[in-house]
C-alpha cells in the first residue's frame, strides 16, 4: 500500500533531502520549507528512517486544511483517517506549533486536536474512554498562517541522534548539518578531510559514514518500529540493505584537532562508536600548527563563535589566522560555516561558493574555497 510522508529537516537542506529520498526510491517527492513530502510504501518510510542523512524526522502525512477557529480546526482533525493507524489501544500524544496565524495558542491546539481525533476513533471503535497504553502515535502539527498540517511522527527521536555522541562538547554543531557539509564539499572513498576544531568529532564522522556509504540510522531504533502496519522483518530486510552497501576497503581518513584535550578523547570515542574509529585520527593541537604540506585535502570545520565581545574577538582572530593558512592549492578545498557576517573580511579573501545553512535557528553561510586563481 501506498502513504504519503513528510520529511522534516533544517532550513537549507531541502534539497539534499529531496534528492537522497529519490535515490531511495521515494515517489512523489516536493521540497518546501523545512520539510519534503513524498510518497511510497512502508519500505520507503523504514529505508528514509534509516538511510536519511540530512532529514530529522519521517512523518505520515495525514492532511492540510485551512482554519482561523478552533471549530473548524476540530472537525478538520476529525475528518482524517486516524484508526488507518491508531488502535483502540495505542497513545497518541499530540505536539505542535503555530505562527501567523489566528489559531496561535499552542496548548489551545493541542487540546482541540486530542479531542478532534478521540471523537474520531470513538465513532470508529464504539468505546469512550482510551487506555493509550499501547504503541505511541505521535501527532504533530504546524499551523502557518492559518493553514494546518497534520502528521504522525515515525522516527521517535530526531534523526540527527544517530547513536554515537552520548556525550558531546559545550556547542556541538547537528549532526544533519556535518553530513550536509561534508556533501556539499564533496567527500569521496579516497579523500582525506581535516577539522582542526573537531570539538566531538561530529564532521569528520559524518565525514567518515558518507564517504563509507554507512547508514546513519543503522544502530539505533525508530517509533514506528512498534507501528503493527509496519512488520518487523521489513526493518530487519532495510537493515541488511543497508548493511550490504556499506564499503569496506577505502582510503579515506578523517584527521582532527583541538586544543582541548577532552575533545580529542571525545572524537576518538565517538568515531569508534559510529563504527568508523579505524577512519578517524585525532590529536591535540592548536590552529596555528595546521600545515597543509598534503598533496590534497579537504578542510570542513565549525570554528568556534562567540556571543560575549571577548569571545567574538578571539572568533575574529581565529578567523584571521585560517586566513593565512588556507591557502590557494592545488588539491585542496576549504569548508567554513559561521553566523559572521564579516567573515570574508575578516578571513581576507572572498568566498569562491557561499550557501546558507542554519545551525538550529542560526543562520549562517557556509564559506567554500576551492579555486587556484
Amino acid at each position: 500500500m501506498k502513504y504519503n510522508y513528510a520529511a522534516s529537516c533544517l532550513f537549507g537542506l531541502e534539497g539534499l533531502v529531496a534528492g537522497e529520498l529519490r535515490e531511495m526510491g521515494a515517489e512523489d517527492v516536493a521540497a518546501e520549507n523545512g520539510r519534503v513530502f513524498f510518497s511510497g510504501g512502508t519500505e520507503i518510510l523504514c529505508r528514509a528512517n534509516i538511510c536519511s542523512r540530512f532529514a530529522e524526522r519521517i512523518m505520515l502525512y495525514m492532511g492540510s486544511f485551512k482554519a482561523s477557529t478552533f471549530d473548524e480546526l476540530f472537525e478538520g482533525v476529525k475528518a482524517l483517517p486516524w484508526e488507518a493507524f491508531i488502535g483502540r489501544d495505542d497513545a497518541f500524544p499530540v505536539k505542535g506549533w503555530s505562527i501567523n496565524s489566528r489559531l496561535h495558542s499552542v496548548p489551545g491546539c493541542q487540546s482541540i486536536i486530542k479531542k478532534a481525533v478521540v471523537e474520531r476513533l470513538k465513532s470508529v471503535y464504539g468505546i469512550s474512554w482510551f487506555k493509550e497504553s499501547g504503541a505511541g502515535y505521535r501527532i504533530s502539527f504546524s499551523v502557518m498562517k492559518d493553514m494546518v498540517s497534520l502528521y504522525i511522527d515515525t522516527s521517535g527521536e530526531g534523526l540527527h541522534k544517530r547513536g554515537y555522541r552520548p556525550k558531546s562538547n559545550a556547542a556541538p554543531i547537528k549532526e544533519t548539518l556535518a553530513a550536509a557539509m561534508a556533501y556539499l564539499t564533496g567527500i569521496f572513498d579516497d579523500s582525506q578531510v581535516y577539522d582542526p576544531f573537531c570539538g566531538s568529532g561530529t564532521i569528520l564522522i559524518e565525514s567518515a559514514m558518507l564517504a563509507a556509504g554507512m547508514a546513519p540510522g543503522i544502530r539505533r531504533r525508530f517509533a514506528a518500529e512498534s507501528f503493527e502496519q509496519i512488520p518487523t522483518s521489513l526493518w530487519h530486510d532495510e537493515r541488511e540493505r543497508a548493511r550490504a552497501s556499506v564499503k569496506r576497503d577505502i582510503s579515506f581518513m578523517a584527521y582532527g584537532s583541538d586544543i582541548d584535550k577532552a575533545a580529542v578523547s571525545l572524537t576518538t570515542a565517538n568515531a569508534a562508536a559510529a563504527g568508523v574509529g579505524r577512519l578517524v585520527k585525532a590529536h591535540v593541537a592548536d590552529i596555528s600548527g595546521f600545515t597543509t604540506s598534503a598533496p590534497s585535502g579537504k578542510v570542513i570545520t565549525n570554528p568556534p563563535y562567540g556571543e560575549r565581545l571577548s569571545d567574538k574577538k578571539h572568533a575574529e582572530q581565529l578567523y584571521r589566522t585560517m586566513g593565512g593558512l588556507f591557502i590557494k592549492k592545488p588539491g585542496w578545498r576549504y569548508s567554513i560555516i559561521s553566523p559572521e557576517e564579516r567573515f570574508e573580511a575578516i578571513f581576507g579573501r572572498r568566498a569562491d561558493k557561499r550557501r546558507k545553512l542554519y545551525n538550529g535557528m542560526i543562520q549562517c553561510q557556509l564559506y567554500m574555497y576551492f579555486k587556484v586563481k
